[in-house]
């Protein structure tokens, strides 16, 4: 028996995209009549029968969103993804999530998987692989093929979609310059996060901050690596090798870390050392003694944008696709007692 093509395969074979197969399959408007007589007769040479799920997932609505995240344990992720339910329940879509564990493989395989009529379109954070990689080639595919995506927090600056931020850059300039404001004159950067978009904006906001403070950049105090354990072997000679009275970590884990280290090497804190870091979950908030000074992302409100923008664009019935949208959400800073200097 022979075998039945895909719409990827006939795009594949003739040079174009599987949008356009899939339009000159339903006779659109859009495709020339010469190109989809083409299509047409080379599909039912290969053999080609319609997937009732994945042909025409514009008419065809599954009111569900796939949801992809790179790290269940990540507190941040837990609340978008809170966010995000909250704003598909009231609209009447269902949400399935994924797991990427910073695969670029596992991303796009789950990408590939649930494109398949499976889910209307995706909300998603780019896996470190694939920053690291700088390989979006599995997005791009995607909303070729007509599903869109929103992304938030990593994101991918060459794909065309709509994305939901944080103030990545301004945060870590105004925390670098609470530490200023408090006296700390040499202040410690600690990035395990060195591979993510994110970690690149942070670490940029806090050079900013010195430099208009007139303070020399020590390259001495700066960790930049993607691993927590190389960081923690690191951190031990930023002490050792300096009088550290201040620190700012751009992951919670990077400042629970930091915090201990302080602990350990006898600071008093935040007396002879004051610490920053972002994200706020429940470890820095609720179970460390002194508590950390963190800056809060925001997690519910970034679910709650992209949940937002992803159903409006499904929902969109205009013949023009809607131009496509950035949303800054704004951080703050939760003062607790890693700052709380008298």
């Amino acid at each position: 028996m022979k075998a039945k093509a895909t719409l990827k395969q006939i795009a594949k074979e003739l040079n174009v995209s599987v949008s356009t197969v899939s339009k000159a399959l339903n006779d659109s408007p859009e495709i020339s009549e010469q190109t989809k007589i083409k299509i047409k007769e080379y599909a039912k040479l290969k053999n080609y029968k319609p997937n009732i799920i994945g042909l025409n997932l514009k008419n065809r609505k599954t009111k569900t969103i796939g949801v992809i995240i790179p790290d269940i344990l990540n507190s941040f992720f837990a609340k978008v993804f809170s966010g995000i339910e909250k704003v598909a329940d009231e609209k009447g879509y269902n949400v399935i999530m994924c797991i990427s564990n910073e695969s670029l493989e596992k991303e796009a395989h789950t990408l590939e998987m649930l494109s398949n009529g499976t889910i209307d379109g995706f909300i998603l954070s780019v896996s470190e692989e694939a920053q690291k990689q700088n390989n979006y080639d599995h997005f791009k595919e995607i909303i070729n093929d007509g599903t869109p995506i929103v992304m938030f927090d990593r994101i991918a600056e060459g794909i065309d979609c709509d994305k939901v931020v944080v103030d990545d850059f301004d945060s870590a300039l105004d925390s670098t310059q609470r530490l200023i404001d408090l006296g700390c004159k040499n202040i410690a950067l600690l990035s395990s996060i060195d591979n993510l978009s994110v970690g690149k904006l942070r670490f940029e906001g806090y050079l900013k901050a010195l430099e208009k403070n007139n303070i020399p950049v020590n390259n001495s105090l700066i960790i930049r690596t993607d691993s927590e354990e190389d960081l923690k072997e690191k951190m031990e000679s930023v002490f050792a090798n300096n009088k550290i009275d201040g620190i700012f970590a751009l992951e919670e884990n990077d400042s629970v870390a930091a915090l201990r280290m302080g602990l350990k090497k006898g600071y008093k804190i935040p007396e002879e050392l004051c610490i920053i870091g972002f994200a706020d979950g429940i470890l820095a908030s609720r179970r460390l003694s002194p508590s950390l000074t963190t800056v809060s992302q925001h997690g519910i409100e970034v679910g709650e944008e992209a949940a937002k923008l992803l159903i409006s664009r499904l929902e969109d019935d205009s013949e023009q696709e809607p131009p496509y949208v950035t949303k800054v959400i704004k951080t703050v800073l939760k003062e607790r007692e890693t700052t709380a200097r008298v």
